[in-house]
């Protein structure tokens, strides 16, 4: 009776052994989950910002082109008044 405890008692450690890793995997498999997550969601984050940064960009670089059509618009209009004046005097 005495080697069926000492079987029984070892079988029982092993057992609550297994039990206590299987649950330290648990637990290490949701704390990387949980990990990964955030950072899934933070990486989508920058490249939204990023997308967001291009357009603005993009408009900013059209708005540039805009202006600097109009500046040359008004240089030949100040060009012909300032010849005018000049015939007119």
């Amino acid at each position: 009776m005495k080697s069926f405890d000492i079987y029984g008692f070892t079988f029982l450690v092993a057992g609550m052994i297994l039990m206590l890793m299987l649950a330290w995997q648990w637990f290490k498999m949701h704390q990387i989950r949980i990990t990964s997550t955030a950072e899934i969601a933070r990486d989508e984050a920058y490249r939204k910002l990023t997308e967001e940064a291009i357009l603005t960009q993009q408009k900013m670089n059209e708005n540039q082109q805009k202006m600097l059509e109009e500046l040359f618009e008004l240089r030949i209009r100040i060009t012909s008044i300032e010849k005018m004046l000049r015939e007119v005097e």
